[in-house]
């Protein structure tokens, strides 16, 4: 842009067209000062220009000035030095600050002869103040313009005006600390600026000291007073320097164009002068805001007492009715409260006659008791009697049962005697029987005997095959030997295997995680303003096998920067758009993305081979070791490299460097270097050259700490561990694959080790039945001889005679035992004979008791 574009796009912001005295065009830029004429420069010279391409501060003027004619038309003269935004006075040289204070609350304002206005800034002195070693200027008491090439300290004079009148350093936008404000190099500076009062000679001298710590020391007329006193004296001529319509920087100008009219209006109104008006006029709306309320209040209660009014009159006959029920119910009440004396009335009579039955019932019954007492004695003689026949009763009842149990007892006996002669006599039957075949069956002995010697005689001799044992038993040896082999040897693989799986197991969780951040980094895109970030990564990774190369992105998730300060510096150095952008290497893949991709609202940037090859190689010099710097940003972050060219070809990480805290000490030798980008972990440097004087200019801004890669993971340890866990996955199909062969081989010899043994089984078993068969023969002659032996032995006779001694014996043990029954029958009879007439004699006295009563 020329000089003459830049000063007419200053001439534009101020948007007031004004005139002058004479009548001529002017425009009112706000300017604290603006005549290029009264500039006195650090090396003493004065120059036309002023240091900025846009006019100082950004202000607006006001058409606020003394109402005349000029060549017979009306006309406003612009208040146009900031400084100038108060009211007139005249001060008392010999006052002090706040008797000057007390006495100028009301100050008369107009121009004096030398055409300057109470409070205007006659002069303007800085010292180690940002790009000034010293300044020192004097501008004219109406429109002052500032112009100049980039970096000729036109913005150093704002600010300069801006803190000296009691102004923040937020509020310019440039840095939060006032330290910052410091000529790089120095420990302190100030500034002095010097305002008119009422007369020519009388001025307002207000210093503000600086330093570096971020401490500041106000002086009034060289006598240090707090901050609070500056800013009365300067709230007296009403400049505010925070108020966007009078006071405009140029790093503010996107608020005032967002200031809605009312507050616009707010705004002008605080800045025309008298402090009353925004108040009255706000309290002009609360007022007409409480009229429109109570208009609304009264016409909402002229409705409901009309409402109520109507209610009132259907009500009054519901009224009548409830007076008369209320009647009613005291009469039902004096009812409830009669009823109870009735019903005392009527048992009060019932009472009365129960009486009167009580006392004839109560002389029957004194009768009768004297009736009872003449029969009582003999019935407790006939009771006495009874009870003596009860007793004996129960003692014969008593004697009774026991013949019963001794009875029970001796029939029970007697009946097993008999089963005993029963079985005696069966025994008698069989021995006869066997006395007739005794003969027979020792004939049939001899003969089973004979058959059985004969048959282990011709029984065929059996010889066990030791040989073929021993053989089966040696391969069975063999195989098991060779089946402890594969067993071990896949032991040893499932163990490796296993290992394998845990490795492969970390691997995926490792890989799991850095996903998850992934995750994180996507929500902090999110967060940046990305809104659609997740389903435009989620839509390239679902169609990558549609694409003809390699698509990346977003370009956050594809860079690693190992050194978190380094992460830093490349982020704020990056235009926040690449770091959601994707990156195609195909002109047709671009186009596919950004069909598909448009509603994500993702940049899709496509990246041409060998664009960087001419790119500067990295080389640090003996003299930039001496001053820190000790890197490139292109060198400190590790990426595709499709992704590491566009980064530098987008964001030029080829032309900055980083610094150490020493550089910051040592920075105004860094432009010698021909460096014009510089990060150090305090600040971020940038140097231009003037295309017009040639002249350098720097910026300095504060570095703020890194968003977006506060969670970032290493691409190339993604892909690396991608890699291995590929490998493992395949190493581990191999094992799995030796295992099956391993089983089979262990399975096949199991199966012959099986057969082997099932073969030896067969022989031992053939060998234990032939060698049992003989056992068995021998045995069975020796059973047979045995058996021939006890049956030549037996005495059928003697056993007859035996059996019959012991009949007699149970017989005559019956019989005794019959005599004793029959002796019990005898005496139960008896005792059943004694109790009944004991039982009939008890039964009489109770009737006669009975009776009796």
């Amino acid at each position: 842009m020329t000089l003459a574009g830049k000063c007419y796009r200053t001439f534009m912001k101020s948007r007031q067209r004004l005139r002058d005295d004479n009548g001529n065009a002017g425009w009112t830029c706000g300017a604290a000062w603006n005549n290029a004429n009264a500039i006195t420069l650090p090396d003493g010279t004065w120059r036309e220009e002023a240091r900025h391409n846009t006019t100082v501060g950004q202000t607006r003027g006001r058409r606020r000035g003394t109402d005349h004619r000029c060549n017979g038309q009306r006309c406003y003269h612009a208040r146009d030095n900031v400084a100038a935004l108060g009211e007139e006075g005249r001060r008392d040289e010999n006052l002090g600050l706040g008797n000057y204070l007390h006495h100028r609350s009301k100050l008369c304002f107009c121009r004096g002869e030398d055409d300057f206005l109470p409070g205007n800034i006659v002069e303007i002195e800085a010292c180690n103040f940002m790009t000034y070693k010293h300044l020192k200027c004097q501008p004219a008491s109406r429109l002052n313009l500032v112009i100049g090439p980039n970096g000729s300290g036109k913005s150093s004079l704002v600010c300069a005006i801006a803190l000296g009148l009691a102004g923040e350093p937020q509020l310019l936008g440039r840095a939060s600390s006032i330290g910052a404000f410091v000529k790089r190099g120095e420990e302190s500076g100030h500034i002095k600026i010097s305002l008119r009062g009422e007369t020519e000679l009388e001025k307002i001298v207000i210093t503000r000291k600086i330093d570096t710590s971020n401490r500041s020391e106000w002086a009034f007329n060289g006598t240090t007073v707090p901050k609070r006193d500056i800013i009365a004296v300067i709230q007296r001529f009403n400049i505010q320097v925070s108020n966007l319509t009078q006071f405009l920087p140029q790093d503010r100008v996107c608020e005032f164009a967002k200031l809605t009219p009312i507050q616009l209006l707010e705004e002008t109104e605080k800045a025309v002068g008298n402090p009353n008006l925004p108040v009255q006029h706000h309290e002009l709306i609360e007022k007409s805001v409480q009229m429109k309320k109570l208009e609304v209040t009264v016409k909402q209660n002229r409705e409901t007492l009309n409402q109520l009014k109507a209610m009132n009159a259907e009500q009054e006959r519901d009224v009548e009715r409830v007076r008369q029920r209320q009647k009613l119910l005291e009469y039902v009440e004096l009812m409830k409260k009669k009823l109870p004396w009735l019903k005392y009335d009527l048992k009060k009579v019932e009472c009365i006659e129960a009486k009167k039955q009580e006392a004839e019932a109560k002389k029957k019954m004194d009768e009768a008791a004297k009736v009872l007492n003449d029969l009582k004695i003999p019935i407790e003689d006939q009771k006495k009697e009874k009870a003596t026949h009860e007793l004996i009763s129960k003692k014969i009842s008593n004697q009774i049962s026991e013949n019963a149990k001794r009875r029970a007892e001796v029939f029970e006996k007697e009946s097993g005697m008999g089963v005993q002669v029963q079985g005696k006599y069966t025994e008698m039957k069989e021995l006869k029987r066997q006395e007739e075949s005794h003969k027979q069956r020792i004939i049939k002995a001899k003969e089973e005997l004979l058959a059985a010697e004969k048959e282990l005689v011709e029984y065929p001799p059996y010889e066990p095959p030791t040989n073929e044992i021993e053989n089966i038993g040696n391969q069975i040896l063999e195989l098991r030997i060779s089946a402890n082999e594969v067993k071990s040897q896949k032991k040893e693989k499932e163990s490796i295997l296993v290992q394998k799986k845990m490795i492969l197991r970390q691997y995926l969780d490792r890989l799991r995680s850095m996903e998850n951040n992934n995750n994180k980094l996507l929500q902090a895109l999110q967060n940046s303003g990305a809104d659609k970030i997740f389903e435009a990564y989620k839509w390239v990774q679902e169609h990558r096998r549609e694409l003809k190369k390699e698509v990346y992105g977003p370009v956050l998730l594809e860079v690693n920067v190992p050194d978190m300060s380094h992460a830093t510096y490349l982020e704020n150095h990056v235009p926040n758009y690449i770091w959601k952008s994707f990156i195609t290497q195909d002109p047709e893949d671009r186009d596919f993305l950004v069909r598909n991709l448009k509603s994500c609202n993702v940049p899709i940037l496509n990246y041409v081979e060998n664009r960087g090859t001419n790119r500067m190689a990295f080389q640090v010099s003996n003299k930039m070791r001496e001053l820190g710097i000790c890197n490139r940003l292109d060198q400190v972050f590790d990426a595709p490299d499709a992704v590491k060219d566009v980064l530098i070809s987008q964001a030029g990480l080829e032309h900055s460097y980083i610094g150490t805290h020493a550089t910051d000490q040592r920075a105004d030798e860094v432009s010698s270097l021909d460096i014009m980008d510089l990060w150090t972990p305090e600040s971020h440097y940038r140097w231009s050259r003037s295309k017009y004087g040639g002249h350098i200019s720097a910026s300095v801004d504060t570095v703020y700490p890194s968003r977006l890669f506060s969670c970032s993971v290493d691409v190339s340890d993604i892909e690396k561990l991608k890699s291995l866990k590929d490998e493992i996955e395949h190493a581990i199909g191999g094992l799995e694959e030796n295992l099956r062969v391993f089983q089979a081989r262990q399975r096949q010899l199991e199966d012959e080790e099986a057969n082997l043994h099932k073969q030896r089984d067969q022989m031992t078993q053939t060998y234990r039945l032939e060698k049992k068969r003989r056992t068995d023969l021998e045995r069975l002659i020796v059973q047979r001889r045995c058996k021939l032996d006890s049956i030549s032995k037996e005495d059928v006779e003697l056993g007859t005679q035996k059996l019959v001694d012991r009949v007699i014996q149970l017989n005559e043990k019956r019989f005794q035992l019959a005599i004793n029954l029959k002796t019990s029958l005898m005496e139960a009879v008896a005792l059943k004979w004694n109790f009944t007439e004991k039982h009939m004699l008890s039964i009489e006295l109770d009737g006669k008791v009975n009776g009796l009563k």
